[in-house]
């Protein structure tokens, strides 16, 4: 009787591999035999390495999976393999390739290997013309280099694969040098290679000849980190840290409430100090010579025939790293101004990039032809509503970061279209006004200036190069100035926050009622420079002033006054497009056809008739349905109705019934 096929060891290398797991060495001498039978399945191979052999990839995956229990004898077994594919990887045979490959990782997930021969030989592979491949090893780096900073950073190691890295974005192929950026971009998306210097290898892709190359690392300078978008979404969705005290202010105090609101307040403060951990910014603030990067990149776009999508994001780079770092680079307003015109592909695109790059270091004589340009191009009466909204708006955000480029008749001309009957044009020269409320006054129209103090209608902006310093720190005119530094812990607030909430308010109720909380501003600022001067601040002190802060805006008996000029007048440092569409478009009124179109739409297909609500649908008509078969010259006479009597007709009638009564009750 044969024996079972399941059971021919050492054939059955599945079985094998599994008894050798349990037992390494009662099975040493099979082992040894399908090492020796790998090594002489080794030379075939390296005879003629195009062929395919899946004797050999077999053999391979077995001793991979049995290295860890004969280490002394597969000792020069993982050098073997990345020898081979180091040699032969651009014509072996690809089923033999992609084993090999599994055989290294497998190695590498046992210890075996150490990651930087290993990664810089997948690197290397990254060439092959196989896309498979290259998805399988793109997926190991990441795990694997993960896996290496889970514990803590290994920075010998990430040192080595970053300046490994360097080299292969600068290699002449590009499906290697476009792997490997894709590989440093996902680490830094992850958090496993936030760093300064990852941020900076890859800044050195937008130099690369290569488009597709130069687009991933212009698109990555711009965009922020994807779990800090995650991240915002989710907490737009929870209440915030205001509405959970106001809400527990305004409802029935019980047991229960105060302890949802303590766990709730725990848990927001845990959330915070998660997510200060993590950098909520773009990659823009990490490059070390960003003026230097600048005039290089804007070289590259003068001499650039890319395509005009891939202009655009050189644009929105340099104009974003001039607006971050407040640089100087005087000759990109002009080449922008050339796109002002309401005519130009994606116009609301440039207008942003130039509003962008201004800032309050930039001389007024170098914004101003834009400014002009913008004005003429746009805010004039040819051309329509939403061209003319555009084109306020973009002013205001130019004057935003630089206020000195306006000046008094412009601001008059353009508060003028405050009149318009166009809610977009309307919206945007009121929004024009009320930031020159703010920022300058004294250019606005006596009438446009609203109700202002004397302190608020003297407000001047800076001029070129001056500094404006405090002699305080802003907020601690919140702080009591006799109170010690450590009357009540804010850490505590956990437990105790709402009751302090609802005590302060208590407080700054009534002394609003008895008109001992009406402070100047002057008197505000000398209060917060004896606070300052008097003290030490501690994290305390800062935490305490936000709770005053939420318990001012939270307090419903506090009129509304005139807010901070620093906090509304605050440029963005990254401006968006829709910040200066802003367009409120009229909807336009439907024509018969869309009408009797959007009827039709709303019906189900169903037959309407007087049959809908009878019992027996096979009855016979009424003579009310006869009727609308009928012509109209059958019905004129129904049509027409009755005449109703005039009031004489109605006193003949009246006498005559009542004569006819008369002669019979003779008779």
């Amino acid at each position: 009787m044969s024996r079972r096929k399941s059971n021919q060891l050492p054939n059955n290398l599945p079985q094998l591999q599994n008894v050798i797991k349990r037992d390494p060495l009662s099975y040493k001498d099979e082992f040894l035999q399908q090492y020796r039978h790998y090594q002489s399945n080794l030379a075939i191979f390296k005879i003629n390495p195009l062929l395919s052999n899946q004797v050999f990839e077999d053999l391979a995956m077995f001793l991979s999976q049995v290295s860890h229990c004969y280490t002394n004898e597969l000792e020069k077994f993982p050098q073997e393999i990345i020898d081979i594919l180091t040699s032969h990887y651009m014509v072996m045979n690809p089923d033999v390739r992609m084993t090999l490959c599994r055989s290294l990782i497998l190695l590498r997930n046992k210890g075996l290997l150490s990651p930087t021969s290993l990664l810089e030989l997948f690197f290397l592979l990254f060439r092959c013309n196989d896309k498979l491949l290259r998805k399988t090893l793109y997926t190991h780096i990441v795990k694997d280099i993960r896996n290496i900073n889970a514990k803590h950073k290994n920075n010998k190691v990430n040192s080595t694969l970053q300046n490994f890295m360097y080299t292969i974005l600068n290699d002449s192929h590009a499906l290697a040098a476009k792997k490997s950026l894709d590989v440093m971009i996902e680490l830094y998306q992850k958090n496993i290679w936030r760093d300064v210097k990852t941020v900076n290898v890859i800044s050195t892709a937008c130099f690369s000849h290569i488009t597709k190359i130069s687009v991933t690392a212009l698109k990555f300078l711009l965009e922020k980190n994807q779990n800090d978008d995650s991240e915002s979404e989710s907490e737009d969705d929870k209440p915030t840290e205001k509405q959970l005290l106001l809400a527990n202010r305004v409802r029935k105090k019980t047991r229960k409430s105060e302890a949802k609101l303590k766990i709730a307040l725990k848990n927001m403060n845990k959330q915070k100090k998660k997510h200060s951990k993590c950098t909520t910014f773009s990659a823009l603030y990490l490059i070390n010579d960003p003026q230097g990067f600048c005039e290089r990149l804007f070289k590259k776009l003068g001499n650039s025939t890319e395509r005009f999508e891939v202009r655009v994001l050189m644009m929105n780079v340099l104009a974003c790293l001039i607006g971050v770092h407040q640089l100087f680079l005087f000759s990109f307003y002009p080449f922008l101004q050339k796109y002002l015109q309401p005519h130009q592909k994606e116009v609301t695109s440039m207008l942003t990039f130039y509003a962008q790059a201004c800032h309050e270091l930039v001389p007024s004589e170098i914004v101003e032809p834009g400014l002009k340009a913008i004005v003429n191009n746009f805010v004039t009466e040819r051309n329509s509503n939403e061209v003319i909204a555009v084109g306020i708006n973009a002013v205001k955000e130019v004057c935003i970061r630089c206020p000195l480029v306006m000046t008094e008749q412009l601001l008059r001309d353009l508060a003028a279209y405050k009149k318009s009957k166009n809610k977009s044009v309307f919206n945007a020269s009121r929004s024009l006004i009320q930031q020159f409320r703010l920022l300058n006054p004294s250019l606005l129209h006596e009438k446009d200036r609203g109700k202002m103090t004397v302190q608020e209608r003297n407000v001047r902006p800076n001029e070129y190069g001056e500094m404006s310093s405090k002699n305080y720190v802003p907020g601690a005119e919140l702080l009591d100035e006799n109170e010690q530094i450590n009357e009540y812990d804010v850490e505590s607030s956990e437990d105790e926050c709402s009751d302090i909430f609802q005590n302060k308010c208590d407080d700054n109720i009534v002394q609003e009622e008895c008109g001992e909380n009406t402070i100047d501003n002057e008197e505000k600022e000398s209060k917060a420079a004896r606070i300052s001067q008097s003290k030490i601040f501690t994290n305390d002190d800062f935490k305490k002033m936000e709770v005053q802060k939420i318990i001012q805006e939270v307090n419903p008996h506090k009129k509304r006054k005139h807010e901070n000029i620093e906090e509304t007048t605050e440029r963005k440092e990254l401006l968006h497009v829709e910040d200066i569409e802003q367009i409120i478009s009229k909807k336009k009124r439907s024509d018969k056809d869309e009408r009797v179109a959007s009827v039709k739409a709303g019906r189900d297909g169903v037959k309407r008739s007087f049959q809908k609500n009878r019992c027996n649908e096979y009855t016979s008509t009424t003579n009310k349905e006869k009727k609308k078969n009928k012509t109209f010259m059958m019905v004129k006479h129904k049509v027409k109705g009755k005449t109703k009597k005039s009031f004489r007709e109605k006193q003949i009638a009246l006498r005559d019934s009542l004569l006819k009564k008369k002669r019979k009750t003779k008779f």
